[in-house]
């Protein structure tokens, strides 16, 4: 593993929760499209590690998957008012976990994330398929987040290089 990822807390906390830095990287690479600036599967996975550090040293982020992760477990074990054990797992009405999890794509990348976050959403590749209905809407806007950031500055880094050049 990178060395910068050994001492970061909410990478620790995911990975008692069962998400490693490879399921991230791994449910990222799942949707990898070739983009100019990002056109191997190798260099889109170093920018996603940079992207994945840089957002698992932000508090605001780690606040937003602990609760999301907190309101799993306490939905769950039906310890959520007005929120039966049986709806929960059913799914009738509860919206704010994709509230959240778009939250954190946007927060991270801004309004062009809520687009990636509804990909990964429906998708659920990787770790996604195998984790609860809350938990995975945090990952995705965490993976969506970072996806969107590291594909619009490779954009933006490849329009400034054909600008110079012409």
């Amino acid at each position: 593993m990178d060395r910068r990822f050994e001492n970061l807390p909410l990478l620790k906390y995911l990975e008692e929760h069962g998400v490693t830095l490879k399921d991230l990287l791994d449910t990222a690479l799942e949707l990898y499209i070739p983009h100019p600036g990002i056109e191997t599967r190798q260099k889109a996975e170093e920018l996603f590690k940079d992207g994945f550090f840089e957002a698992l040293s932000d508090v605001n982020i780690s606040v937003l998957q602990v609760a999301l992760f907190q309101a799993e477990e306490q939905a769950q074990a039906g310890k959520v008012p007005l929120l039966p054990v049986e709806q929960f797992r059913t799914r009738p009405g509860l919206i704010v976990d994709e509230l959240l999890g778009m939250t954190i794509a946007d927060y991270i990348a801004g309004a062009r994330a809520i687009f990636e976050y509804i990909r990964y959403d429906q998708a659920k590749p990787g770790i996604l398929r195998k984790l609860g209905p809350i938990a995975n809407d945090a990952i995705s806007g965490l993976i969506a987040g970072v996806s969107s950031k590291i594909y619009s500055a490779a954009l933006e880094l490849e329009n400034k290089k054909q600008a110079t050049e012409e």
